[in-house]
């Protein structure tokens, strides 16, 4: 009757199987709860806020609560911050940064939550294996020290098969554990980048900027247009006092 896997792993890593064991543990449990979070914060989950991109409206106090009423049961960050914003609209616009700017540093200590540990446990992952190597020509040599006759393969078997096990083992868990940590720490920071640039524009517009949740999306042709249109009302504006004086000159 064949062994459990577990005491297969157990019998082929020796004394390193129990804490190769922990750190692939640990290692899954990190990179399952980071995968949880970008799921959870994927961009379609903030529709709302290409919804207000499109009415362009200024900030109004209707508009505040109207936005309000629909990031209510949102539970992104992009909502958790915008709701700050929100309730903190009658402060003044350098106040209202300072609040986002402390939320911003807590919710990227919460975007970097555990990857020191991901990055910690794929250094010392192949440590184990190396240090399982060592055990590994220790128990060989122990065996050919015991033996008067000639060598044979199965004194070098056990051995040399603890050695291998373990280094492959630390590898097979130090791998995916440095990567992903370099990976989820790249989607951390450009998320909270995107985070500061929303609320940053956000910002804007409740200070009274009604095109401020555009910058940045607008076509070249969009820029263009708007471009002519301020031109136009710029042009207006000055002929407008010129012509009131050329009229008053003339009566």
């Amino acid at each position: 009757m064949s062994q459990p896997l577990y005491q297969q792993l157990i019998e082929q890593l020796g004394y390193l199987a129990w804490p190769l064991f922990i750190c692939a543990f640990i290692s899954l449990m990190i990179i399952l709860e980071r995968l949880a979070l970008m799921l959870y914060e994927l961009p379609k989950r903030d529709k709302w806020l290409t919804q207000l991109r499109q009415q362009a409206r200024s900030a109004t106090p209707e508009q505040r609560q109207e936005l309000m009423s629909q990031i209510s049961q949102g539970r992104s960050m992009l909502a958790k911050g915008t709701a700050l914003l929100l309730s903190h609209a009658e402060q003044s616009r350098t106040m209202r940064e300072e609040i986002v700017s402390l939320w911003l540093v807590k919710q990227k200590n919460k975007l970097l939550s555990g990857l020191k540990i991901l990055h910690i446990i794929g250094v010392i992952t192949p440590l184990l294996g190396l240090l399982g190597t060592v055990l590994g020509l220790i128990e060989m040599f122990d065996q050919l020290g015991l033996s008067d006759g000639p060598v044979t393969p199965s004194q070098l078997a056990s051995g040399l098969g603890l050695a291998m096990n373990t280094t492959a083992a630390g590898l097979i868990i130090a791998v995916p554990a440095i990567t992903l940590a370099h990976l989820f720490t790249l989607w951390a920071e450009r998320r909270c980048n995107k985070l500061a640039h929303a609320l940053n524009l956000l910002n804007l517009w409740l200070d009274g900027f009604d095109q401020a949740l555009s910058i940045g999306s607008d076509s070249p042709a969009q820029l263009c247009s708007k471009a002519a249109t301020c031109k136009e009302a710029s042009c207006r504006s000055e002929a407008e006092p010129q012509l009131t004086q050329a009229t008053g000159a003339t009566s």
